[in-house]
């Protein structure tokens, strides 16, 4: 794979809706501290890529209009949860295709309160196939996402005999990790108990302290080649060394696991490794999208950093975190630092270059050098992308 660096990101802190600003301003903020960050001036940014969800057609140039126009392309992405993401694997594209040399990816949302539905009552839902697959396996009723990863987790308690207690020590963890980090959207600890007694949102054990917020936010990231690079003098960076994205296959209708892009990611991790030449052993830090508890245990065995069915002992030697084999969502992942749909992927990059610069402060993984980031949306979209400091 045709090499890309990451030379500049920025975002802005995630707040509850009602607390943010136009999505325009948030945009704006995010995509200008990119930029400043790398060193560079918005006349080298050959080509922009917008993602976003909860929108009009045409948002991302709206939003880019505040930072500056200068007439370049300007692509507008939906991939759900996965939007982010998306962005950013076709901002890798075009640089590594040689086309272009500087393009910034950046996304936002401005979310309202309680949980997702449908947008469109005139046509065909896009899940179908996913209410089909709960519908077989006897799912109890609720909002489609709660009720896709809320199955998913009693398919794999069932599976594996794990206990719930493993999803509420996965929102401590990342609560423990959130407190540390400025743009996270809570910053109180939290204890097991009170997970555990906080009101269950679906089926008799996932409450709502396992679940991830609305929010709002925004977040960009420039990218460039290293010929760019080394033409402008830009010294610092981090370097995409492997980047994946797929999508459902048929046997993603086999089991509620598979359902929630278990084999998506599976797949897409397997095609990183191989593409970078170095495996899961290798890996010092990692985002991935805990959009609930139960995916995060879940993505631990996709992403292979442990056994299948090994996720309980995992988290119980604490492997996932400070002091153990990787520091996983040190940002505190999408239920505590915040999930606005559009600007997830991004923000995961942000926190992983700071992680692999250096200059991540108190929540900094000591001598992190390679970095994972796992994206998905439902519908289907799996994004995995490995970093590695220059």
């Amino acid at each position: 794979m045709a090499s890309a660096i990451v030379a500049g990101v920025d975002m802005v802190k995630f707040v509850k809706p009602g607390e943010q600003q136009p999505y325009r301003v948030m945009a704006a903020k995010a995509i200008q501290g990119a930029i400043n960050n790398a060193g560079l001036k918005p006349e080298h940014i050959q080509q922009a890529y917008a993602s976003y969800v909860m929108g009009d057609s045409t948002c991302g140039q709206h939003a880019l209009y505040d930072a500056f126009q200068t007439g370049i392309p300007v692509i507008n992405v939906n991939n759900n949860c996965a939007s982010g993401s998306t962005a950013l694997f076709m901002a890798r594209q075009a640089v590594a295709s040689g086309e272009i040399d500087c393009v910034v990816a950046f996304g936002f949302e401005e979310m309202q309160p309680g949980a997702l539905g449908a947008t469109w009552e005139d046509r065909e839902n896009p899940m179908i196939r996913f209410f089909d697959v709960l519908q077989t396996f006897d799912a109890p009723p609720g909002p489609p996402a709660l009720r896709c990863f809320g199955a998913a987790g009693s398919h794999y308690m069932q599976k594996y005999g794990a206990s719930a207690d493993i999803f509420a020590k996965i929102a401590v963890k990342n609560r423990s990790h959130a407190i540390r980090n400025p743009y996270s959207l809570f910053t109180k600890a939290i204890s097991e108990a009170e997970v555990s007694a906080a009101p269950v949102i679906w089926g008799d054990y996932l409450t709502r302290f396992m679940a991830c917020p609305p929010s709002c936010g925004a977040a960009a990231a420039v990218i460039v080649s290293p010929a760019f690079a080394k033409k402008h003098g830009l010294s610092k960076g981090v370097e995409i060394i492997g980047q994946a994205m797929t999508t459902d296959t048929k046997e993603s209708w086999q089991d509620p696991m598979m359902n929630v892009g278990y084999g998506m990611t599976q797949r897409a991790a397997q095609s990183v490794y191989e593409q970078a030449g170095l495996g899961p052993d290798s890996i010092d830090v990692v985002e991935l999208h805990d959009c609930f508890a139960t995916n995060e245990v879940i993505t631990y065995e996709g992403l292979g950093l442990c056994d299948e069915g090994e996720a309980t002992a995992f988290i119980e030697r604490g492997d996932n975190t400070y002091g153990g084999k990787f520091v996983v969502n040190p940002s505190g992942g999408l239920m505590s630092k915040g999930h606005p749909i559009g600007a997830t992927g991004l923000a995961q990059c942000f926190e992983l270059f700071h992680q692999l610069q250096g200059s991540a402060g108190d929540r900094q993984v000591d001598g992190a050098q390679v970095g994972l980031q796992h994206n998905l949306g439902l519908g289907g979209a799996a994004v995995v992308t490995l970093y590695k400091s220059l």
